[in-house]
């Protein structure tokens, strides 16, 4: 990445974990292992904006909230944006951020058109992009890893999922790029508040064109789909496919390029990989560990209640840092070393509990098939310039990564 600043310890009350520069342009290792050891359910207090919040760090504690959704709700928003502003206007609506019964109802319809056997095209379709956009780069000889190969694998499997025609998918990797985090510092709540709803209005329009269409995707799924004895409306429809864009696309990109920055850190990772001394299988879920793309989740407490013996009144904001999760010394051994080779790996990366990622099959399989791409084709790898990274307090990973590649 390009050089970040390593913050201490001793600066953690000056900071404001939702500062969306401050994980860009940071190193807070050391903030989450002082958090973890000495402080692990901390208060982030309020700004002149927005109000104060939990951080939760420990892996226990994270999984704990995690699990309990009637505590811990996520009707209130699940990313600090929505509930620093009070709110989500889909709760109840969109699988993400409803619980219950209908939230269990909804699960089990999406689900069934993310099955491992229902996805088996897609994944081959995923295997066949990755060997050609890795085949263009080696002509070229050089690639932004970001813009030239990752870009092009999550947003295709999705919008092959919900039936978006090709014409329209670069317009709406655009979108997602906006909505969750910037390529730029100075972008503005306002650029990621368009696109959402530029977001929103495209799969309202698909929705309404879906109805009785006999299209076989997850648009017309949910059309024909009733939960708890009622059918879904094009609102329900619409905001169901704008969550799986977003959650589809942006995590699995920055996943993948993060596991090309992540072999070049560690050279010795790199050739355990090819010489198979590491499996794709495990190195996938280290890779999932280290490059953590979903920094946090957020949930509100429903009651007094607390987490990890301390206490959290009704109505306050609760949020779960997988960032510091993911690096808990009581968990993983050597936490801080890229291990490709690491079993077992409690990583809380796709959450856990109820709201475990819908699509943690699909994103295995696309970081799997990238990860074999790299080692069956690529010889060598030289990074030529500096990685930017992503300015959000929600995403974490590398927006552009310039590199040189020779072929196997």
């Amino acid at each position: 990445m390009t050089t970040r600043r390593t913050i201490a310890p001793e600066e953690l009350d000056t900071l404001n974990l939702a500062d969306p520069r401050l994980h860009a342009e940071s190193d807070l290792s050391a903030v989450w292992r002082h958090l973890r050891e000495h402080r692990p359910v901390h208060w982030n207090p309020a700004t002149d904006t927005a109000p104060g919040f939990w951080a939760v760090t420990r892996h226990a504690d994270v999984t704990s909230v995690y699990r309990d959704s009637a505590r811990f709700t996520s009707e209130g928003g699940n990313v600090l944006e929505t509930l620093l502003a009070g709110g989500d206007s889909a709760a109840g609506r969109m699988l993400a951020i409803t619980d219950g019964a209908r939230h269990a109802g909804l699960r089990r319809v999406l689900m069934s058109a993310f099955s491992p056997r229902v996805l088996e095209p897609i994944v081959e379709s995923v295997r066949r992009t990755v060997t050609r956009l890795l085949g263009d780069a080696l002509e070229k000889g050089t690639c932004d890893f970001a813009a030239d190969v990752a870009a092009g694998i999550p947003l295709g499997s999705i919008c092959d999922l919900l039936g978006v025609p090709d014409r329209d998918r670069a317009y709406v990797l655009s979108l997602t790029s906006s909505a969750l985090g910037s390529h730029e510092a100075d972008s503005t709540a306002a650029d990621a508040w368009i696109a959402k709803n530029e977001i929103l209005l495209y799969f309202a329009n698909l929705a309404r064109d879906r109805r009785d269409s006999g299209h076989a995707d997850i648009i017309a799924l949910l059309a024909g789909s009733e939960v708890n004895g009622l059918p879904l409306d094009d609102d329900e429809i619409m905001l169901n496919c704008y969550s799986l864009i977003l959650g589809g696309d942006e995590t699995a990109r920055l996943s993948m390029v993060g596991a090309a920055l992540a072999l070049l850190d560690h050279p010795d990772q790199w050739q355990a990989l090819k010489r198979g001394d590491a499996g794709i299988d495990t190195a996938v879920e280290e890779i999932l560990r280290w490059t953590t793309p979903a920094l946090h989740s957020g949930r509100t407490a429903t009651t007094d209640t607390e987490v990890g013996g301390h206490p959290i009144k009704a109505g306050e904001i609760v949020t779960v840092w997988n960032a510091s999760a993911n690096h808990d010394e009581r968990i993983f051994d050597a936490p801080g070393e890229l291990r490709l080779d690491r079993t077992p790996n409690k990583h809380v990366t796709f959450a856990y509990g109820p709201h475990f990622c819908l699509g943690a099959y699909l994103a295995r399989a696309e970081i799997g098939a990238v990860l074999a791409g790299l080692r069956d084709l690529v010889a060598e790898m030289e990074q030529t310039g500096p990685a930017k990274p992503v300015y959000s307090n929600f995403l974490s990973g590398p927006s552009a990564l310039p590199l040189a590649l020779k072929a196997a």
